[in-house]
């Protein structure tokens, strides 16, 4: 669908019946709530049954109502504040075994990257990777994990990598200051979207540097900014996010990337085991 959900709500509801009324009602009044309801949830709000939001759902365009509460939750998750985010989540996790919904929820969302990851996109990131002349690496808050993780491993395959290491805008430019065409910025952002990490990747573009988007979605900021987008998605798991699937479209980029490099990857390798040792980093010997 080329509206969101709201829009199409609000354009059609003189057309809807009386329940499909107080469904479109509810939602636009309570829609960062309704977007992580379940459709029985929903109906026993809006006083209709499961069946007609279900049908609700497939009449607006959607191939059910999974397909709208999706839309929904893309439109609203970048939006939610933290107390939101916990009133939303609570139905979901504290009436079951919390271990197996926040697990499950882990393994839902590597399920989804599997069959949902543009395999062309993912080739041409690591092209860019490889070819690039210097990488710079950008995540704040949460995402500068997910930045940390990255350049650690990065950094030991490719001779010009950079941490960008900070949560300020000013300090984001200026330790990019050099960026230009032939260099890569990867971008890393989840909802709530940072606004230092949006300036940073607009910097990048506007410099001419190519830009690698690790995010979630097509409505991310990065998106339209970048000249490859990787979409992982994350999830809300009451006041933090799933980042599993993330965490794991950096790993297979890292396994790509070190792929390409067999041989440079054999020797480096084979260095740090001497340094390694000649230096006793992984425990001490038996002499003193």
């Amino acid at each position: 669908m080329t509206k969101d959900v709201l829009h199409t709500l609000r354009e059609n509801m003189s057309s809807f019946s009386k329940g499909q009324k107080r469904i479109a009602a509810y939602i636009l009044s309570d829609y960062d709530k309704a977007a992580f309801m379940t459709a029985g949830r929903l109906g026993e709000l809006a006083k209709v049954s499961e069946s007609t939001v279900v049908r609700f759902a497939a009449m607006l365009g959607y191939d059910g109502y999974p397909s709208m509460q999706k839309a929904l939750q893309e439109l609203v998750r970048g939006k939610l504040t933290s107390i939101q985010r916990i009133q939303a989540s609570n139905d979901r996790l504290f009436n079951s075994d919390v271990v197996t919904s926040v697990l499950q929820t882990d393994m839902d969302k590597i399920r989804v990257a599997i069959e949902e990851l543009d395999r062309t996109a993912f080739e041409a990131a690591v092209e860019k990777l490889v070819a690039a002349k210097h990488v710079y690496i950008l995540g704040v808050r949460s995402s500068s994990f997910l930045a940390g993780y990255f350049h650690f491993y990065l950094h030991l395959l490719l001779p010009n990598v950079t941490l960008v290491t900070s949560n300020s805008a000013g300090d984001i430019l200026e330790q990019t200051l050099r960026i230009g065409p032939g260099d890569l910025l990867v971008g890393i952002s989840f909802p709530r979207y940072s606004t230092a990490t949006v300036k940073g990747v607009q910097f990048a573009h506007d410099r001419g540097a190519d830009v690698l988007a690790i995010t979630d979605s097509p409505m991310s900021p990065l998106y339209s900014l970048a000249s490859v987008s990787l979409l992982a998605r994350s999830d809300m798991i009451s006041f933090v996010d799933s980042l599993v699937a993330p965490f794991s479209v950096l790993n297979a980029l890292i396994v790509a990337a070190g792929h390409r490099k067999d041989g440079d990857i054999a020797q480096i390798f084979n260095r740090l085991e001497g340094i390694w040792d000649e230096y006793g980093v992984f425990g001490y010997s038996d002499e003193s």
